[in-house]
C-alpha cells in the first residue's frame, strides 16, 4: 500500500468545502471594519426620549389687546337726596335685584300713602255714582267723571311709586361692584355716580390688525391671550365681532374676542398679548432639541422600541413654534426619538431610555433626577 496520495486527494469521506469554513470565518472577523468591533462592544447609551405628536397648528397674528367686561354699567342718582343705607362692599359679588342704594324716601313713602288714600275715596264715590246710574236717580255724566277721577287716582299712585323707585337703586344684571366711593349722609343729586357694577364671569378682548389682513379673518376664529399678571397661563376665546369700520389713520381694524372669566382673573382694562390663529392644520411636531442639522439637511435618531437602537433618519421640516418643530415628510406621529443624547449616538447603536419627556414630565426635571447618569461618557449608572 502506497504512503503517498496525490495532491488534492481528500479521502472518500472528507467534504470539499469543510476545512474551509473556518477559515472563511476567520477571514470575516480579520476583515470586517474597527467600528464593527466597537459598536458590538459598546454598552447601551443612556438616553431621554420624546414622542412625535400630532398638534394643531395654525398662522398666529399677534397683537395687543384690552379687556372689557361683557356687560359693564356706573349706576347713578336720578333725584337729589341723601343716601340712608349702602348695601354693598367693595368687590363684592351681587346677583340682579340685589339692593345696592337707599335713598332717603320718607317724602316719597307718604306721598305714595296719599294717593292711596285717594284712589279708596273716589273708588267710593265711584260706588255711589253707580248705585245712583242704576237706579236713574243721577246723572251719567257725574258717572263718567266719577270713573275718571278713580283712573287719576291711579296714575297718582303710579307716579308715586315711580318717584320712590328712584330711591332705591338695584343691580341690573349679575356681576361685581368696584370700590365703594360713597357713605350715608351724603347729598346726591341726578348724575352722581354711586356704584360701578362690571358683569365678568366672561369678558371681551378689543384688539387691532392690519386691515390687509381682513380677508383673512372671520367670527368664530379661536385666540389665545395672556397678561403678565399670569404669566403661567393662557386664555382662549373665539372672535365674536368685526368692527364696520378701518381706522383711516392707522389702517387697522379693531377685533372682538370673548373668553371665559368663571374665576374673575381678568378685569376690565388689562392689557393682553394676543394670538389669533388662522388656517388651522394637524402637524406631526417635534421638539427642537431631537433634530441634528448638517448643512441643508435635518436628522434625527428614531428609537426602534423592539429592538432598543436607533435609526439616523433624514426628515423635512416646515415651520417653528415656540420650541417645536414641524415636520412634512419622513416621520410618523407616535415614533419614539431621541432628545437627549443625540450627540453620544450613532445609526444602529444599543440605547437604554431612561424617561419619555412630556408635558407631565418636563426634560429639566428628568435632566435634575439623572444628572450623574447622563454626564458619564456612555450613560453609565
Amino acid at each position: 500500500m502506497s504512503l503517498f496520495r496525490p495532491i488534492g486527494w481528500l479521502g472518500p469521506a472528507a467534504s470539499p468545502t469543510r476545512p474551509l469554513l473556518p477559515l472563511l470565518s476567520m477571514l470575516l472577523v480579520v476583515l470586517a471594519p474597527p467600528s464593527l468591533h466597537a459598536q458590538a462592544d459598546r454598552p447601551a447609551t443612556a438616553v431621554i426620549a420624546s414622542d412625535a405628536e400630532r398638534q394643531t397648528w395654525s398662522d398666529p397674528l399677534e397683537a395687543l389687546g384690552t379687556v372689557r367686561a361683557d356687560e359693564s354699567v356706573t349706576l347713578s342718582a336720578t333725584v337729589t337726596e341723601i343716601i340712608g343705607a349702602v348695601h354693598f362692599d367693595d368687590g363684592q359679588r351681587v346677583e340682579q335685584g340685589d339692593l345696592l342704594v337707599h335713598l332717603e324716601d320718607l317724602e316719597e313713602q307718604a306721598e305714595l300713602a296719599a294717593a292711596q288714600a285717594r284712589l279708596v275715596e273716589q273708588r267710593n264715590v265711584l260706588a255711589r255714582a253707580r248705585d245712583l246710574a242704576e237706579r236713574n236717580l243721577g246723572a251719567r255724566a257725574e258717572l263718567e267723571d266719577a270713573r275718571a277721577r278713580v283712573q287719576q287716582a291711579q296714575a297718582e299712585i303710579e307716579a308715586a311709586q315711580a318717584r320712590l323707585a328712584a330711591h332705591r337703586i338695584h343691580a341690573p344684571f349679575d356681576g361685581v361692584v368696584g370700590l365703594r366711593e360713597i357713605s350715608p349722609g351724603m347729598l346726591v343729586s341726578p348724575g352722581t355716580a354711586l356704584v360701578r357694577l362690571d358683569k365678568l364671569d366672561v369678558v371681551d378682548v378689543d384688539f387691532t390688525v392690519p386691515s390687509r389682513h381682513l380677508g383673512a379673518i372671520s367670527r368664530g376664529q379661536t385666540i389665545t391671550a395672556s397678561t403678565d399678571a399670569y404669566p403661567d397661563r393662557r386664555f382662549s376665546g373665539r372672535v365674536t365681532g368685526i368692527d364696520n369700520r378701518i381706522d383711516p389713520a392707522t389702517r387697522s381694524i379693531t377685533l372682538r374676542a370673548r373668553i371665559d372669566n368663571d374665576d374673575g382673573a381678568l378685569r376690565p382694562g388689562q392689557l393682553m398679548q394676543t394670538i389669533l390663529e388662522r388656517d388651522r392644520r394637524e402637524v406631526v411636531a417635534v421638539p427642537e432639541s431631537v433634530l441634528l442639522p448638517q448643512g441643508e439637511h435635518q436628522y434625527l435618531f428614531v428609537i426602534d422600541r423592539d429592538a432598543m437602537t436607533v435609526e439616523r433618519r433624514e426628515v423635512e421640516i416646515g415651520e417653528r413654534r415656540e420650541g417645536w418643530v414641524e415636520v412634512t415628510g419622513g416621520l410618523e406621529p407616535g415614533e419614539r426619538l431621541v432628545r437627549h443624547g443625540i450627540q453620544k449616538v450613532r445609526d444602529g447603536d444599543a440605547v437604554r431610555v431612561l424617561a419619555v419627556a412630556d408635558e407631565d414630565n418636563p426634560i429639566r426635571e428628568i435632566l435634575r433626577r439623572h444628572r450623574d447618569t447622563l454626564e458619564s461618557p456612555r450613560g453609565e449608572p
